[in-house]
């Protein structure tokens, strides 16, 4: 190694600068990529709107997950629209190159108890898939896409 290869190297191991998760500067690599401790509610969740089509039958869905796994973890949110006895609370399931979204009616009546949507993505964004009522998956076949 020649001489000014050493320099060149040294000189770039002090200009080495590291950041953390929330863009602050730290000193060293490991603080860079240890745990936040104050780290806020919207770093562990998003949102994201859904529109499932099945023919004459459009719900709205908004989906709470978390952003940091993959395939996103369902962490919440409502079918809002569109099923008998909306607003639905989304109790569990995951969106990736699958979708799962498990559902539960809010309210008593003569409507299903229960919803589960199943899909696989395609291009452009959406998912194709079926979903069922009290247990069913494929029940109906429905195009679910992202709502802008």
């Amino acid at each position: 190694m020649t001489t000014q290869a050493r320099r060149q190297k040294g000189a770039a191991a002090v200009e080495r600068r590291f950041h953390n998760a929330q863009g602050a500067e730290v000193k060293t690599r490991d603080e860079a990529f240890a745990a936040q401790q104050d780290v806020s509610a919207e770093a562990v969740s998003s949102t994201a709107k859904l529109e499932l089509h099945n023919g004459a039958v459009t719900f709205g869905i908004e989906v709470k997950y978390n952003p940091n796994t993959h395939p996103y973890v369902v962490l919440g949110g409502r079918i809002t629209s569109g099923i008998c006895g909306a607003p639905w609370d989304i109790t569990g399931g995951f969106v990736g190159d699958t979708i799962r979204l498990d559902a539960r009616r809010t309210e008593s009546g003569s409507c299903a108890d229960t919803i589960t949507i199943v899909g696989e993505f395609q291009n452009p964004p959406a998912y194709r898939g079926t979903y069922g009522f009290n247990g069913a998956t494929s029940s109906f076949k429905h195009t679910t896409v992202y709502h802008c």
